[in-house]
């Protein structure tokens, strides 16, 4: 230290717990004046400088960046805007950690293989943004040159329902729902089948507008008694549940009816739908899809 107070640049190091270096970069940063020298050429850092250069080593051990110190520095912004806005970075790497943190716990319990642990690390990369883009892409395939208005394409807007950001800390679970539904909408094939669906849907006649209406539940309902009980097509305790749905049905009908079903029967489209739900914390629904299918076979039966 000099008689008047000013120390040279390993003496500031000592005094501030850096290296010389930091001091030397801070220096030709601009973050202080330029300082004075000695008489053989050292630089001398008067009490100014001292506690301007502390000030900047406790901004950047909370973690700000130089651009936002040397701001705050010249007045430009307040330390109020300067920490808001750097608690801000804090929470979103806060939730990308939790995030990732959530994801390996996945890895590590799930047998995830190589293919899907690559997927799981792109997601877990991916913006609240990019994570919905995945959904919007796959509606834009499935449903690209429908009307708005068609039938059909009414379900668009719910499969648009993906959440924009997913919970703070996801559970296990909603991570394999979120890695099984990326994969989903990954696949063309699955885009070809809901684009299959919706123009059936959009074709659809003012005779027969849907697939049941609202006797669909009833169908199901007889569906499931058939499944349960281990009712097998054609015999005649599944032409007893056939009678007590449809009456006394024509054959044509009857085939009429299956294909409909099978048009608009797809254990994907509803799978979506469940992880979907996962995501969003919906309450758990029982799977209609396996009821459907009996029928179909049911109806088929024909003897």
């Amino acid at each position: 230290m000099t008689e008047d107070g000013r120390l040279a640049i390993g003496q500031l190091a000592h005094r501030l717990g850096v290296p010389v270096r930091t001091v030397r970069f801070w220096s030709d940063e601009g973050l202080v004046d330029p300082p004075s020298r000695s008489a053989g050429g050292y630089r001398l850092y008067d009490a100014d400088a001292v506690a301007r250069l502390d000030l900047v080593r406790t901004l950047r051990e909370l973690g700000l960046g130089l651009a936002a110190i040397r701001e705050l520095l010249a007045r430009r912004r307040t330390v109020a805007e300067v920490a808001a806005e750097h608690v801000r970075a804090l929470d979103a790497e806060i939730r990308l950690l939790r995030l990732r943190r959530t994801l390996l716990r996945f890895v590590a319990t799930a047998g995830t293989t190589t293919e899907e642990m690559r997927i799981v690390h792109d997601l877990g990369t991916l913006s609240a943004r990019e994570r919905q883009q995945l959904i919007d892409e796959f509606v834009e395939r499935a449903f690209a040159g429908l009307p708005d208005d068609a039938p059909g394409a009414g379900i668009a807007a719910g499969m648009r329902t993906l959440p924009a950001e997913l919970p703070e800390e996801p559970t296990p679970e909603q991570v394999g729902a979120w890695l099984e539904l990326a994969r989903l909408v990954a696949d063309p094939s699955f885009a070809d089948r809901v684009r299959e669906m919706a123009v059936a849907g959009a074709g659809a006649t003012p005779e027969e507008p849907d697939t049941l209406g609202a006797d669909a539940g009833r169908m199901v309902s007889l569906g499931r008694r058939g499944l349960d009980g281990g009712v097998v097509p054609g015999t005649r305790a599944a032409e007893a549940l056939v009678a007590e749905w449809l009456g006394d049905v024509s054959p044509a009908r009857r085939a009429e009816l299956a294909d409909r079903l099978a048009t608009f029967t797809d254990a994907r489209v509803e799978r979506y739908w469940q992880l979907l739900g996962v995501l969003n914390g919906w309450p758990p629904f029982e799977p209609s899809v396996p009821a459907v299918e009996w029928w179909i076979a049911a109806l088929r039966a024909v003897n």
